[in-house]
């Protein structure tokens, strides 16, 4: 798979599922915290009667399996706020996946480039443990509560997020020593993507292809979650327009600050009320930070203003 016609710069960037402060989980359950306790098989025939003896079995031994981390996200998200909630929502965001060894053998990705996108399975490493059956989603407001399994809240049980991202190249190679020249060694596996939804500093605990002709339900229901959240206009001041166009990245940069603010990254309960424009919101993006505002237009529709860009 060719990546020429994407600038290596946009994937070298400076230090993923986005939580809206409103994406918090509901008052503690006395029960949510068992999870971290083992039970008794006493304890679990109570809580679990319809649990046939020898699964009982099977699970006592369950929370004594261990996972490790295969890869490491570098990402054009380096904070939580204005992550876009789902994935392929901002096609311009870009990251790289860097394979840890021992999985950063180039045969563990051997025909990988013949797939245009990939299922990133990852841990929510900047969400508390804690963990609560109710949770209120900022696509119901943030007040509603549904549960956790009726959710992709990062407030969950095992912390374990996945998300579909396009495979926009991969890169294996030997290292390099000063001098240009070569040890015979390999530096690594990394893999280029785009359209993502995480943050800096993920682990991946699995990378799987994505096949269309089993992964993709059309006709499936969706909930409360029917269709994708709608897109608001994006204007840039005079003062951010001139900051953009110092950058090399200039049209990069712009395209993904208009992907992510047109989804209104606000926490939910400011985007439920109208918006006056007095108050100013702050994004990290790549290497800045983009301050906007956001004012209700008379016909009810939203504007983002974005105020001013500045290198954080």
């Amino acid at each position: 798979m060719s990546h020429d016609t994407l600038p290596r710069h946009h994937f070298s960037l400076c230090h993923g599922l986005a939580m809206s402060s409103s994406d918090q989980p509901a008052s503690p359950h006395p029960t949510a915290d068992t999870a971290e306790r083992p039970m008794s098989d006493a304890a679990l025939a109570r809580r679990m009667p319809l649990l046939p003896s020898h699964l009982r079995e099977q699970a006592m031994t369950l929370g004594q399996q261990a996972m490790q981390p295969v890869g490491i996200i570098e990402s054009c998200y380096p904070d939580k706020f204005g992550i876009p909630r789902q994935p392929g929502l901002a096609r311009h965001a870009t990251a790289i996946l860097h394979l840890l060894p021992p999985f950063d053998d180039p045969d563990c990705v051997r025909d990988i480039d013949g797939f245009s996108h990939l299922w990133i399975h990852f841990l929510f490493h900047a969400s508390p443990t804690r963990w609560t059956p109710l949770i209120r989603p900022p696509r119901l407001g943030g007040n509603a509560r549904t549960g956790v399994f009726a959710s992709r809240s990062t407030h969950r049980p095992n912390r374990l997020g996945q998300s579909v991202v396009e495979l926009a190249g991969v890169e294996t190679g030997a290292s390099d020593r000063p001098g240009g020249r070569q040890t015979g060694r390999h530096s690594g596996v990394r893999l280029l993507l785009r359209g993502h939804d995480l943050l800096d500093g993920t682990p991946v605990m699995d990378i799987k292809p994505y096949l269309p002709w089993v992964d993709a339900v059309p006709q499936a229901r969706a909930g409360y979650a029917p269709a994708p959240p709608p897109r608001h206009a994006v204007m840039f001041s005079d003062e951010a327009e001139q900051q953009l166009e110092q950058r090399s990245d200039s049209a990069t940069l712009r395209a993904l600050i208009e992907e992510v603010l047109a989804q209104d990254p606000r926490p939910a309960y400011h985007a439920a009320k109208a918006a006056d424009g007095k108050r100013q919101y702050g994004v990290q993006l790549v290497d800045v930070d983009v301050r906007f505002t956001a004012y209700t237009q008379p016909d009810g529709s939203l504007t983002m203003q974005v105020a001013a860009i500045v290198a954080s």
